[in-house]
């Protein structure tokens, strides 16, 4: 067995390990959390960042951000978008802004007018700051990590890295979750998202992070498994955290790392040669059988509830009215305050302040794009437009770029379902923007 194998098996083992340790002794989470990110900032400033260490620094921020706020280990509860940013910004200053990001520049000016509007229209009663850098910072998120990532040339095995620094501290929270509710069965009585089987935390961003998980682990199955050994490791981690996120009964996230995972298989397939062909059909059959069993062990474990739940049925066997268990209706009123205020919207956070007072009831939107509507306006729908179609006009440059498709697939579905609450949709949508070279630059050279 070769070295780096068993080094692979150690770090699985070590985030496992974290999720039990912060089970039995809840204060380890507050350590992690510390040491999270200022190991960061360590790893980055020793190594200047020769070689995107950033990249991984965000990315590990970014997949332990929900863990941490389930077990109150975060530094404060917004802290990873902030820390992403913070990340971005030192990598900007040692390697520059990337060139040609007038796009996300753009971008982020057309926030501020929204921003400005909030200041004189927002409640006496309200917390200015806190309100709008709440509501702001995921958008700013994205905007800041999409220009330093905006064409930088970066390795495939360089992307892999990040993927998996983002989804080892997935590992831990699927193995928090493990020890969490070790007994389905006495916790699952419904067909309702289940904050029981999530850690006691929202089913919904929990599921988001799982099936990010899920689609990580399956690509490594695809993509880095070189022989049997690494292969069984992936098989079973990525099984895990699917059998964990099936149970949340949140169907976003999951739905969202299953199309993912489609898309990157036919990615491949459509790429690849006929050798290559072969290989992949017998890993989708691989993986086709283990998904067919972890699917069936949940509906045992559910006692059929989970298959009930996907298709859109009650615990009796009724089809629900709704699938969007009423975000359907936000979604409605924040298009009429779009109707009402075309140009620059309601002004940030205004939304919610609105529909308290038009429905009596307390509740913020889980749909980003017509969030940018009824409080962005006219710019609102400017800069949508940008985020949608820069990513597209970079692949007509590189379409051997893999994941770009999939990593905009995750960031739209998401925002269509948990808005930008936590730092994973922008993080991962300003991975798309990176220029992916199979051949390192170096290989290039010599082969020229």
């Amino acid at each position: 067995m070769k070295k780096a194998d068993l080094s692979y098996l150690y770090v699985i083992l070590l985030h496992f390990f974290i999720g039990f340790f912060v089970y039995l002794f809840p204060i380890t989470s507050k350590i992690y959390g510390f040491l999270t990110f200022f190991i960061g900032v360590y790893y980055v400033v020793k190594k200047q960042n020769a070689n995107h260490e950033v990249l991984l620094a965000a990315a590990y921020i970014t997949g332990s951000e929900v863990f941490l706020r389930m077990t109150g280990g975060n530094i404060s509860y917004e802290f990873s978008k902030y820390g992403v940013m913070i990340f971005m910004l030192m990598g900007m200053y040692y390697k520059g802004f990337s060139r040609g990001a007038t796009p996300y520049w753009i971008y982020l000016i057309l926030l501020v007018p929204s921003v400005v509007i909030a200041t004189f229209v927002l409640d006496f009663d309200t917390n200015i700051r806190t309100t709008i850098a709440f509501n702001i910072s995921g958008p700013v998120c994205l905007g800041l990590a999409s220009l330093y990532t905006f064409r930088r040339k970066i390795t495939l095995e360089q992307t892999n890295s990040i993927l998996l620094a983002l989804g080892l501290p997935i590992v831990t929270c699927m193995s928090y979750l493990t020890f969490y509710t070790p007994n389905l069965r006495d916790v699952v009585t419904s067909t309702q998202s289940n904050f029981a089987t999530s850690g006691g935390f929202g089913p919904n961003q929990v599921a988001t992070f799982l099936g990010l998980g899920m689609f990580i682990f399956f690509s490594r199955i695809i993509l880095v498994s070189k022989n049997k050994f690494l292969l069984i490791i992936n098989l079973i981690v990525a099984l895990n955290i699917t059998y964990r996120g099936i149970v949340t009964f949140s169907r976003g996230g999951m739905l969202t790392g299953l199309l993912m995972i489609v898309f990157l298989l036919l990615f491949l397939y459509i790429k690849t040669n006929y050798k290559g062909k072969v290989k992949l059909n017998y890993i989708l059959g691989l993986m086709a059988m283990a998904l067919m069993v972890t699917w069936g062990y949940s509906s045992i474990q559910t006692g059929g509830l989970i298959n009930k739940r996907y298709a859109n049925k009650d615990s009796k066997g009724r089809t629900k009215e709704s699938k969007f268990t009423g975000r359907s209706d936000i979604a409605e009123t924040e298009i009429n305050m779009f109707l009402n205020n075309p140009v620059f919207g309601v002004g940030v956070a205004k939304g919610v302040e609105i529909r308290e007072v038009e429905t009596g009831i307390f509740v913020v939107s889980h749909d980003e794009i017509t969030r940018m509507l009824a409080e962005h306006g006219s710019l609102g729908v400017i800069a949508l437009l940008i985020l949608i179609f820069t990513p597209l006009v970079l692949y007509l440059e590189n379409s051997f770029n893999m994941f770009m498709i999939c990593f905009v697939l995750f960031w739209f579905l998401t925002i269509n379902h948990a808005a930008m609450r936590t730092a994973v949709p922008a993080f991962v949508y300003s991975l798309s923007l990176l220029n992916i070279q199979l051949i390192p630059p170096s290989q290039k050279r010599d082969d020229s």
